[in-house]
């Protein structure tokens, strides 16, 4: 029988693809909701006019659902003076391989939803729109619901949950330990509250009455299984989809990914100021993988730019994120419409 979460979505299968910003665009998106499942665009790192274009190549290859997700986090003051400390942490290195220092603006940025990307929307109206890191302004929301658009949010604890059903989700992302890229903690900053997806997932079940996603650790027919019988309505899945042919995953990460290195990962700060899990590389390993002197996100992140295109210009991968959650098992060199029907083998 169908879930709650595929009858209010229209999906087929009770699968969302994860949005990982910087390793994905429409392709994958498009794909994953050919198979029947709910595909996502990450827009944090898009500008207005790359959003526009990656909604028209969507909506002129699909009519089925598919979802848009953006950050929630507030912006920074500027610190000048912790963006030069972490520049001169990071100066060995810059030394090492010869290169200057970047300016502190430089890097790819991530916007949190406003009023202005809000707008793009409006012109595409996507069934779908996702938050990480909370939710945006009471305003911003209704411009969505305006247009009759499900709202999803991911929670990390249970009042993080509670918190969303207050504000009138549709639904919630249970995230676990185990997923990885960034941790969508908001109401804590304390990493000892994070659990396990097995752990946390009956939980949020237990304390909400929404429909609940699973997301974190979960990589085969078998896994998502096991969500759906712990009371999941359907399950998140991100990193098994990173080598797939539509994905746009660099070269150096699609190696770590099928390395023995990928069998180690771990939260880390040192890439963007906010824990997110990935591989553990050099410098994860040289500057420890939360590092008090990394500046709040997402200011971290402008000091490494240079670091990382020159090293993976030299196809090394010691600078490079590399977003990866704790179960890399599912990971396949196929098309992202086969391996949804692999993941889903059990649901149909």
């Amino acid at each position: 029988m169908p879930t709650a979460l595929q009858d209010m979505l229209g999906l087929e299968l009770p699968i969302i693809q994860a949005p990982m910003a910087g390793a994905q665009g429409s392709a994958l998106a498009i794909a994953v909701c050919g198979a029947g499942a709910l595909g996502s665009l990450p827009c944090a790192m898009l500008g207005l006019d790359a959003i526009r274009q990656e909604l028209k190549a969507i909506q002129a290859a699909t009519d089925r659902p598919y979802n848009v997700n953006f950050f929630c986090h507030t912006q920074p003051p500027p610190c000048d003076d912790a963006q030069a400390l972490w520049r001169q942490t990071l100066a060995p290195y810059h030394a090492e391989l010869g290169i200057d220092p970047p300016d502190p603006g430089a890097g790819p940025s991530r916007k949190p939803f406003d009023a202005e990307a809000a707008s793009v929307l409006e012109a595409f109206k996507p069934p779908v729109v996702s938050f990480h890191f909370g939710l945006p302004a009471p305003g911003l929301l209704e411009r969505l619901r305006r247009w009759g658009a499900r709202v999803l949010s991911s929670a990390t604890t249970v009042e993080e949950a509670q918190w969303l059903q207050e504000r009138g989700v549709d639904a919630i992302i249970a995230q676990g330990l185990e997923a990885g890229g960034h941790r969508g903690m908001f109401l804590t900053k304390d990493l000892h509250s994070q659990m396990g997806t097995f752990a946390l997932l009956p939980q949020i079940v237990k304390a909400v009455k929404v429909p609940v996603i699973a997301a974190g650790g979960i990589a085969d027919a078998q896994t998502v299984a096991a969500a759906l019988s712990l009371g999941a309505a359907g399950v998140q899945i991100g990193t098994a989809y990173l080598l797939c042919t539509e994905a746009g995953t660099s070269a150096v990460h699609r190696a770590a990914l099928q390395s023995p290195a990928a069998r180690l990962s771990a939260l880390t700060n040192v890439y963007s100021g906010r824990p997110a899990r990935g591989i553990v590389n050099r410098l994860m390993h040289e500057l420890g993988p939360m590092n008090p002197l990394a500046p709040p996100f997402p200011l971290a992140t402008a000091a490494l730019s240079a670091l990382r295109s020159k090293a993976e210009s030299q196809g090394s991968s010691d600078f490079s994120p590399l977003w990866a959650g704790q179960n890399v098992s599912g990971c396949r060199e196929i098309s992202a419409t086969l391996l949804t029907r692999q993941l889903a083998a059990t649901c149909t």
